[in-house]
């Protein structure tokens, strides 16, 4: 999934962005508001990280303007304030969820989880289509009594498509969800992951089907 990362301090959004996207996911970072808003200009997000001092402003004022704005994009505050109070008007504001600096980065990774599968209406974990059963947290598919693990990207990859079977996906949109803007995309970066998915598919009725000049869907054979 792509998120956006809102924080100025450079070792701890240094140390987000890398276990983040070690984790498959495509991050930008953001070190003020108002790189904040010409990042959501540009792309569209799951889930922002917003840290709450920042240079010019503060994060609790943008996150107040995106909900008068009718955006609705899950938003985890990470902030030093641990007192209940201070914790409940995050929450009142429009926060999904928070973090308490210092923080594990297990409990961070645990929560956006948590947010991203509340946002998504999921009640359970694994999901089934076609005759396979897709488990997002364990990374795996399974079909025909056997499962196979999903590398990073392809777990991703294989997250966007079964969440609208049938719906085709250009290159551009998958780059756009798969890839955070400071990546250096090669024109066959896409093919590549879908080629490795493909090959994790392989005996299940859940085909990627490539649209000549389109893109690509996920679909039932």
């Amino acid at each position: 999934m792509r998120f956006l990362l809102v924080e100025d301090n450079h070792d701890l959004g240094q140390s987000v962005q890398t276990r983040l996207s070690l984790d498959g996911h495509a991050v930008d970072w953001a070190v003020s508001l108002s790189d904040a808003e010409d990042h959501l200009a540009a792309a569209r997000y799951d889930l922002i990280l917003l840290d709450i001092m920042l240079p010019d402003g503060d994060g609790r004022d943008f996150l107040a303007s995106q909900r008068r704005a009718k955006r609705d994009t899950p938003v985890i505050v990470m902030t030093a304030r641990s007192a209940v109070a201070d914790r409940v008007a995050l929450l009142d504001t429009g926060a999904d969820d928070y973090v308490t600096k210092p923080f594990d980065f297990a409990e961070l990774e645990a929560r956006v989880r948590a947010v991203v599968r509340r946002r998504g209406g999921a009640a359970q974990t694994a999901l089934s289509y076609a005759d396979l059963t897709f488990d997002p947290l364990a990374a795996t598919v399974t079909f025909a009594g056997e499962t196979r693990e999903l590398r990073n990207r392809e777990l991703r990859l294989f997250e966007v498509l079964v969440a609208a079977p049938d719906r085709i996906y250009s290159k551009a949109q998958l780059c756009d969800r798969l890839l955070s803007a400071a990546e250096a995309v090669t024109d066959n970066a896409i093919e590549v992951y879908v080629g490795r998915l493909r090959k994790k598919l392989e005996g299940s009725r859940a085909k990627i089907e490539t649209v000549r000049g389109v893109g690509y869907r996920l679909t039932e054979s």
